[in-house]
């Protein structure tokens, strides 16, 4: 649809009467219990009726995953933990779990209110200073509720999948500098990333930090110089921005991600422990230590920080189960049997939720394993590692499950069960999964605990490199077809992406020039569909919710 049709068929909002607030459901979070009882009395005087209390955050965090609200008024600090609302909200924004119809209120005091006001800029939709009173409120509320309806058709043409459509509005509304033009052009940029539009991203943040000078805008920078492949000058936005915003978690995050592209992973590590101690109740930030601790193998502290993931919000949508998997990896070495059965129990009672996850069964079958072989129940484990083993060809068998496979040949191979096809089986995953240098590195360190393991996956990468090198240096010499057609068979064989990938770069290139590229082409499609969906990048983790620094655009 063209962007003069979708505007003409725009519509008033449903469902958001700026001035009507009866149909509002409410939720207030604070754990002092006057304060909550004089927020619900406020509410009713605005006319809500549908209003729910949250004493601790746990309790915020089942209502928001279980439910959605219209309004969410937060305090700023919680008696009962280290978390602040910012913190709460930060874990909210990555997990997804607040829609944009929603309207969120932190509520502070003046000693707080720089934090808030950083928080603001981000995802806030208001905040208050205590003391307020209900004229206050009420303000709050119709004015954040007045700028989602003025953004409106942004936000309906994403919710359509309409992304171009949406960005442009934004173009349109930051050039004409509109009303609320500063926020638009932010939902313009996470569009442009999105659809890939690198540059143009980097050129609208580099516009709003002139024109307003906001850490935002300079770590939107940064992120748009990162996804464009633009490694270093992201790094260098990035460590000017933290010299002047050192509390900036968000910056972290990305310079983080940043380092583990680069296979920096000692620096990573640090920069990820800064994030986690300046937002220390953080799930997703305490995982990303403990997983990249647990490959460095520093176990104490990635036992440290999984555990408190895990204490914090194991029945969230914001853990990510491969916390499990580390954790009873690292309780099996400690000889932990009930360390490791906590894990599994997890795990299944998870799988039972979501019993067509690929992922969730593997993890399952791995930890079943463990805690198998503790048992010295060593038929049953061989048994189930030649069901494990019989996924490795599956498209959906990714880098992490990869990770996670060889940790277990080495572990099991260390407690003297010697399988007779465990090099074989190495040799396999390290050929498909090795695609770059920062992803071997990270995959020896899988097996960094026996040597045979660990020479068999650098002589799997040298292989893949010198694949590669022969392929390009056939298509120097005026024989691309046969370059295409090297890639062609060893990518087949291996299912390495990075031969698929390259492959289907030389078809751009010399498609000219190549007999049969018709077919070539479709061979290559083919492959690259099935076994080059996930991401080349090193990441720890499942590769879900909210980005660093980036809003939340439910769609």
């Amino acid at each position: 649809m063209s962007l003069p049709a979708f505007v003409s068929q725009i519509k008033q909002p449903a469902g958001m009467p700026v001035g009507d607030l009866s149909t509002c459901r409410a939720l207030i979070i604070d754990t002092n219990q006057t304060s909550r009882s004089i927020l619900r009395a406020m509410l009713a005087d605005l006319g809500l009726h549908t209003i729910t209390q949250a004493a601790k955050i746990s309790d915020a965090r089942r209502a928001l995953e279980t439910q959605a609200y219209d309004v969410v008024l937060c305090d700023y600090h919680f008696d009962d933990s280290k978390m602040t609302g910012s913190d709460l909200l930060d874990d909210l924004r990555r997990a997804q779990l607040l829609p944009y119809s929603t309207v969120f209120v932190m509520i502070t005091g003046e000693a707080s209110y720089v934090k808030v006001a950083e928080a603001a800029e981000s995802a806030l939709d208001s905040y208050l200073l205590k003391p307020h009173n209900s004229n206050t409120l009420a303000q709050r509320l119709h004015m954040a509720r007045h700028r989602k309806v003025v953004l409106g058709s942004i936000f309906e043409a994403i919710e359509r999948e309409e992304f171009g459509i949406a960005a442009e509005l934004c173009l349109q509304r930051f050039a004409h500098r509109d009303e609320y033009w500063v926020y638009a052009a932010r939902i313009g940029g996470e569009l442009l990333l999105r659809l890939g539009r690198h540059e143009e991203a980097r050129k609208l943040f580099q516009a709003i930090d002139q024109t307003k000078a906001l850490p935002w805008a300079r770590l939107g920078i940064a992120r748009a110089q990162l996804d464009g492949g633009h490694a270093q000058p992201a790094r260098r936005t990035l460590e000017s921005l933290l010299s002047e915003n050192p509390t900036f978690a968000d910056a972290y995050d990305v310079m983080g991600r940043a380092q583990l592209q680069a296979g920096s992973f000692d620096d990573a590590y640090e920069t990820y422990q800064h994030a986690a101690e300046i937002t220390p109740s953080s799930i997703s930030r305490l995982q990303k230590v403990g997983m990249l601790a647990y490959y460095l193998g520093r176990n104490d502290e990635a036992a440290r920080s999984l555990e408190r993931a895990t204490s914090l919000g194991v029945s969230s949508k914001m853990f990510d189960f491969q916390s499990l998997v580390m954790l009873a990896q690292i309780r099996f070495e400690q000889k932990d049997y009930k360390g490791v059965q906590r894990c599994l129990v997890n795990l299944q009672h998870a799988y039972e939720k979501q019993a067509n996850s690929g992922r969730l069964r593997r993890m399952t079958s791995l930890v079943t394993v463990l805690a198998l072989m503790l048992q010295r129940q060593v038929a049953e484990v061989v048994r189930l590692v030649k069901e494990m083993v019989a996924d490795f060809e599956m498209p959906d068998f990714d880098f992490e499950a990869a990770g996670n496979m060889l940790g277990l040949l080495t572990r099991l191979r260390n407690n003297e069960l010697e399988l007779p096809d465990a090099e074989l089986w190495v040799q396999r995953l390290a050929s498909r999964f090795c695609i770059s240098k920062p992803s071997t590195d990270l995959l020896a360190m899988s097996v960094a605990r026996y040597k045979p393991y660990d020479d068999i996956v650098h002589v799997a990468y040298k292989a893949i490199v010198d694949h590669a090198e022969r392929a390009m240096e056939q298509a120097r010499n005026n024989a691309p077809g046969d370059g295409v057609k090297t890639l062609l068979v060893h990518g087949t064989k291996t299912l390495n992406a990075k031969l698929l990938d390259l492959a289907d770069m030389m078809l751009t290139r010399y498609r000219d020039q190549t007999k049969d590229a018709p077919i070539l082409t479709e061979m290559v499609q083919d492959m690259r569909s099935k076994f080059c969906r996930g991401s080349a990048q090193v990441q720890l983790g499942a590769n879900t919710g909210r980005q660093a620094g980036a809003l939340n655009l439910r769609s």
